[in-house]
């Protein structure tokens, strides 16, 4: 399982011109799932994720978590982030999860994580999607379990 995070002043998900999750200070999540993941896969990228020290304190150091500054998370379901692009010029997607596989840790995810108390919103599973967000910083980190 791998995570890109993106810390956002605001971000939303908009889909056949509705929005489907938006947040205003936070994270923006994009979520993949590899054919091999877990729920072990899960507790371990949620405990990063919700600790991650990448808000600035009052001293302007990246010393506080989403948690610390109370902020939302928008998960946005991302296959492509397995894309392998080794050979040739078209991308490779054959360690992603198939879709039922990759639905249900994805929805495991977004329940889990709302059961730390982190106000999260979400994108839709296999939709296509617009991804509006003012990334803060700019910071970017990605983790892979």
């Amino acid at each position: 399982m791998k995570i890109l995070i993106q810390r956002v002043k605001q971000a939303s998900v908009t889909v056949d011109d509705r929005i489907t999750g938006q947040i205003e200070s936070g994270l923006l999540v994009f979520l993949g799932v590899h054919e091999d993941d877990t729920e072990a896969n899960i507790d371990y990228l949620l405990r990063k994720l919700v600790n991650l020290r990448i808000f600035e304190d009052e001293n302007g150091k990246m010393n506080l978590s989403v948690q610390d500054v109370k902020g939302s998370i928008l998960v946005v379901s991302q296959f492509t982030l397995y894309a392998d692009c080794r050979r040739g010029n078209r991308p490779d997607f054959i360690q992603v999860a198939k879709p039922e596989k990759a639905n249900a840790l994805y929805s495991l995810f977004i329940d889990k994580l709302k059961g730390i108390g982190i106000h999260t919103e979400t994108g839709l599973f296999a939709a296509y999607m617009q991804v509006n967000i003012v990334n803060d910083g700019p910071v970017t980190i990605q983790i892979e379990n």
